[in-house]
């Protein structure tokens, strides 16, 4: 296996990675600024507040594009063994 496809392979598993997090994160960042903003407003500084709806919206975007990520990964995997010849010299 050569240094390209070395790196072939690494971009496809690191644009893979990017995409199935990258929903979850923009997710999770716009809750944490709203919560950021809300605690700000209202001098309600429990930590339980920001944590707790952060772990429900990760919950509940992992649930929601459940089928979407397998898919993705599903496709990835089988993209990376289909034609295993290249990687086996």
């Amino acid at each position: 296996m050569g240094p390209e496809q070395v790196i072939a392979l690494g971009r496809n598993a690191m644009e893979t990675a990017l995409w199935v997090a990258a929903p979850i994160l923009l997710v999770v960042a716009t809750i944490s600024v709203v919560i950021s903003i809300i605690q700000v407003l209202t001098s309600i500084q429990d930590p339980t507040i920001s944590a707790v709806p952060r772990l429900a919206a990760v919950a509940g975007t992992v649930l929601l594009l459940m089928h979407w990520i397998l898919r993705r990964l599903v496709g990835f995997t089988v993209h990376s063994f289909s034609d295993f010849r290249p990687w086996a010299r």
